[in-house]
């Protein structure tokens, strides 16, 4: 599998914030897409680079976390 391709999974405990890189993490804008997510987009090209998550602990219902989004609706 292609590097850029492998989903990259970091959780600091003492912050309480998981982050989720597509390949290497790198610089990228982010837009909020609910309480305590931000979507990690390519500054250039607006793909999907990454997900962060702060508060984690405190969605204990992952399934409840706003992840289904438009990628559309970013664009603006």
């Amino acid at each position: 599998m292609e590097k850029d391709k492998l989903m990259n999974l970091s959780y600091d405990a003492e912050a309480d914030v998981l982050y989720l890189s597509i390949g290497e993490p790198r610089p990228a804008i982010s837009r909020e897409i609910g309480e305590d997510i931000l979507l990690r987009l390519d500054p250039t090209t607006g793909a999907v680079v990454g997900l962060t998550i702060f508060n984690l602990a405190a969605h204990r219902d992952l399934s409840a976390l706003p992840l289904q989004i438009d990628l559309r609706e970013l664009a603006s």
